[in-house]
């Protein structure tokens, strides 16, 4: 088990508390924090998602996240199982500071989820932060979820949502966002996926989808010169990956790309939507083609 003591857990003080999350209706009377709460020039991206997620839902996640490598956000969520495990351990990879907000105290006998208490210690262990307004010693129940969603959308300037029920805590936390001023941003998915609902709902209602990382960037005001950054390493690429960009010196049209991948149709086009995630690959005018 992952020792828990980077800092020791304390009280913050009103005044200390994140500038944002005093601006909302209903600003928590307590706060309680263990580890490192981020500079207040830090841009604070809330990512939340569905416990259920699909290999599209991480991928997604994964993808987003690292292109905001070495760029000044901090990622925001739940510790809960599914996306938001996903985001803390992708803001971890990253090197990006993450701030967890369980639905329980912060004393490591009741932290929940109780799965995720290795991941709470990574969290410490690299100079992030897990944040509550329950009592230290205060166990999980299920009406302190939905409670713990405005604090999770009252800290971060935006949420992105992906993959989402129709029915879900999800929801909750985007249309908190919403009441809060807050961006909404959440990812398209499949027609045929549950997971699709929420996010399609949300665009539905004014929310601004993400279909790349330099959507995520504008969407933060981040945007940056992609001809200043390095080139991607090789190493960041799946086998799968860099056999479709050896086969895109060329543009040529999807199903032709297909049909010289041998990955088959669904493997090759999901492999693809990372790519074009990633801002390496582009499709217009009939033909995908390298950025």
């Amino acid at each position: 088990m992952q020792k828990m003591s980077v800092l020791e857990l304390r009280q913050l003080a009103s005044e200390d508390f994140p500038y944002l999350l005093k601006e909302i209706p209903d600003p928590p009377d307590r706060l309680y924090v263990h580890g490192r709460l981020p500079p207040r020039d830090t841009t604070a991206l809330c990512v939340v998602g569905s416990r259920k997620y699909s290999p599209y839902g991480k991928q997604v996640v994964e993808t987003l996240i690292h292109s905001l490598r070495g760029l000044p956000v901090t990622v925001v969520s739940g510790l809960a199982l599914g996306i938001d495990a996903l985001a803390h351990e992708a803001a971890l990879k990253a090197n990006l500071h993450t701030i967890a907000v369980p639905g329980s105290g912060l004393n490591r006998e009741v932290l929940a989820p109780r799965s995720n208490l290795g991941l709470a210690g990574r969290i410490l262990e690299a100079g992030g932060a897990l944040l509550s307004e329950f009592e230290p010693t205060f166990a999980s129940t299920p009406w302190a979820f939905p409670q713990r969603n405005r604090i999770m959308a009252g800290l971060s300037q935006a949420v992105l949502v992906i993959e989402a029920q129709q029915r879900s805590g999800t929801l909750i936390t985007a249309r908190l966002a919403g009441e809060y001023n807050r961006d909404v941003l959440t990812v398209p998915g499949s027609i045929f996926s549950a997971t699709s609902i929420g996010p399609h709902q949300l665009i539905r209602d004014g929310a601004t989808p993400i279909t790349s990382a330099d959507d995520l960037h504008q969407a933060l005001g981040i945007e940056h010169d992609r001809g200043q950054q390095p080139e991607p390493d090789r190493a960041e690429y799946s086998a799968d990956e860099r056999a479709l960009l050896e086969l895109l010196r060329e543009p040529q049209a999807r199903d032709d790309l297909i049909r010289r991948s041998s990955l088959g149709t669904s493997k090759t086009n999901m492999i693809l939507a990372a790519l074009e995630m990633k801002g390496v690959v582009k499709e217009e005018r009939g033909e995908v083609r390298r950025v």
